[in-house]
């Protein structure tokens, strides 16, 4: 039976990961910091880390642990970046290397050109903190696969949306409002100018990629990156007026700056996913409404919990 170790295993993606790979028969183990099985990524040091490596002995390590939301510059470079490095450095420790597949970001690109996808040959130019901080941990990925040590694979993803999506996303902090709505009057939404156009997949399909990624054998000199999104620029408004709409519920939006801190001003974010089909053997199968309409339902599952 194959052992598969999530890190950030209790997180949004982690959770949904857990139960995909348990889908296929493998043994999952779920590590959080402050968890039944507590990692904490951005406290232990490589010896540390490969000291527990070794006593759970996993054959696949997916690393869905850092910070996005709410979140200092320091904060997401410590989680992002320097916990990544000290992951890479514990793993290159082992007597035997697990596969590990490193999830990034398509804020690691930075703004893409209006009309037409972003590729993995791409040179990235990331635009914030969170996509700096998280390329800087592609990169530890990318060197120790360079330098021989190191059995890794990078899957940068689009916006991740559907069931549990968080409270600090656009759509999360949205599907929240219109779950906690008493039916007294309407809902009146505080949001930053909805102007950009974003890519956005089904975690549910982003964890299928995950399962697909633990097997990917890479060709010699290939570089193991591969997008994950749905291919498709989305309007950012379009996704809100339609959850909305999908709620039932009566909302007035008043679109403000002050309305909260936007992560970047990129205005088209598109992934050319040509390379997931092709060496994944992946598509996106979710369309945008089931993603919306599970996230609603989660929303309320929670409220009434």
């Amino acid at each position: 039976m194959r052992r598969v170790l999530v890190l950030g295993g209790t997180g949004f993606l982690g959770a949904h990961l857990v139960d995909a790979f348990t889908a296929t028969g493998a043994e999952v183990l779920s590590a959080s910091r402050g968890g039944p099985l507590s990692v904490d990524l951005t406290a232990a040091g490589p010896d540390e880390l490969a000291s527990v490596l070794r006593g759970i002995a996993p054959d696949v390590v997916v690393n869905a642990a850092g910070r996005a939301w709410q979140a200092s510059e320091e904060e997401m470079l410590r989680a992002n970046a320097e916990a990544v490095e000290t992951l890479v450095a514990a793993l290159t420790r082992l007597p035997s290397r697990p596969r590990l597949v490193q999830l990034g970001s398509v804020h690691e690109y930075g703004p893409g050109t209006v009309g037409t996808g972003t590729s993995e040959h791409e040179v990235p130019a990331p635009v914030t903190a969170y996509g700096r901080s998280k390329l800087r941990g592609s990169r530890a990925v990318l060197d120790g696969v360079r330098a021989g040590g190191l059995n890794g694979v990078v899957l940068r993803l689009a916006n991740v949306c559907g069931p549990g999506a968080p409270r600090g996303s656009l759509l999360g902090a949205v599907a929240a409002r219109l779950a906690d709505h008493s039916g007294a009057g309407p809902v009146e939404l505080r949001l930053s100018p909805l102007r950009a156009r974003r890519d956005f997949v089904d975690v549910r399909d982003v964890a299928a990629a995950v399962v697909a990624a633990a097997d990917l054998p890479y060709p010699d000199g290939a570089k193991p990156v591969v997008n994950v999104g749905r291919g498709v620029a989305v309007p950012a408004r379009d996704l809100v007026d339609r959850l909305i709409a999908l709620s039932g519920v009566p909302v007035r939006i008043v679109e403000t700056p002050e309305a909260g801190a936007r992560r970047d001003d990129v205005e088209w974010q598109q992934l050319d996913i040509s390379r997931a089909r092709l060496l994944l053997g992946w598509r996106p199968r979710r369309g945008l409404d089931e993603s919306l309409r599970d996230l609603l339902a989660s929303g309320r599952t929670a409220v009434a919990a």
